[in-house]
């Protein structure tokens, strides 16, 4: 029987290669450091670093980079019972640049990687169906075996009533076109309960402005228990059924905003696990999201993701200092 953990994260886990010089492309880069990656491993980590109970379900290579994931995150607390190994594909890798404004650029080596096939008769149901909330993205949607796997997955996280947590972290190099990842996105927004957006996903989903209320309106669907739109160092707008507003951020000094939202959402889920009346309760809301705010501001004072997710007592103390 596998040990049950109350968040359970689903999807991809790879590793990141980053030019060790900020500000050059990947041509010119000398060297590169390697980062473990994967939006899914990233909340895992974030949550057990916060003191959540988190687990990680997906498939990585049967390799030496797979190996060193499967260690990473279980040297950061998270359960790994649902970490597969497969013998004929290898460990996704991502080459990351980070431009001058420390965004970012990617160039993806997965034809086809171990994570795109994890097939659904692999998977450890338990752990997702004794979970009390089950986090995924998007890019588990784009090819087959795993498209099917995720579908299931989150079939029976549903019938189990477990929440469902999805944060589509749009990578269009990774879809065929934009409408297909417009369409695939789009396909299982309405299973969700809480959804996490950034301003550049609600323009790229609407094909609107990011500021425009009606464009993220449109974005909202009535199963939903809470919205939330991520817009960098200003912070966040959140939505339920019966209230919405904004919670500003926190500034700070950036050297590389990736994991910045996973850091972020893996804070949110911590606190929704704890406490399900911040759905309702929008005092408590506005608190859970200032210290997610601040678990984000964070996370891009430091290189890579995994390594740069901070602690409870970060948080808290870059709170208190920008009071």
């Amino acid at each position: 029987m596998a040990a049950s953990s109350t968040i359970v994260c689903f999807g991809e886990m790879l590793i990141d290669f980053v030019p060790d010089v900020a500000g050059v492309s990947l041509a010119e880069s000398q060297g590169f450091l390697k980062a473990p990656g994967g939006a899914p491993a990233n909340v895992a980590c974030s949550i057990a670093k916060l003191g959540g109970s988190a687990a990680f379900i997906g498939k990585v290579g049967k390799d030496e980079f797979g190996f060193m994931l499967a260690d990473i995150i279980k040297k950061n607390g998270v359960n790994a019972d649902g970490v597969l190994f497969d013998e004929h594909a290898r460990t996704a890798l991502a080459f990351v640049t980070l431009k001058k404004d420390g965004e970012r650029e990617f160039m993806f080596y997965r034809n086809p990687s171990a994570d795109m096939l994890l097939k659904e008769s692999e998977l450890k149901m338990d752990i997702i169906k004794q979970a009390k909330i089950f986090h995924y993205g998007s890019i588990s949607l784009i090819t087959e075996p795993c498209r099917s796997a995720h579908m299931a997955a989150m079939k029976a996280a549903k019938q189990a009533g477990v929440l469902l947590s999805y944060d589509p972290n749009v990578r269009l190099p990774l879809w065929p076109s934009a409408e297909a990842a417009r369409q695939g996105i789009k396909s299982i927004w309405n299973e969700a309960d809480f959804i996490k957006v950034s301003d550049d996903e609600v323009e790229f989903l609407t094909q609107k402005k990011s500021n425009d209320e009606e464009a993220v309106k449109s974005l909202w669907h009535d199963g939903l228990k809470l919205m939330v739109v991520t817009d960098g160092e200003k912070g966040c707008r959140y939505y339920t059924k019966s209230f919405k507003g904004k919670v500003p951020g926190y500034s700070v000094k950036t050297v590389d905003t990736t994991g910045a939202g996973d850091s972020f959402v893996g804070s949110l889920l911590v606190s929704m696990a704890k406490d399900t009346s911040i759905f309702t309760d929008e005092a408590k809301l506005k608190q859970a999201l200032a210290f997610s705010n601040a678990c984000g501001a964070i996370c891009t004072t430091k290189k890579g993701a995994i390594p740069a997710l901070p602690s409870v007592s970060d948080a808290q103390s870059l709170m208190s200092a920008s009071k």
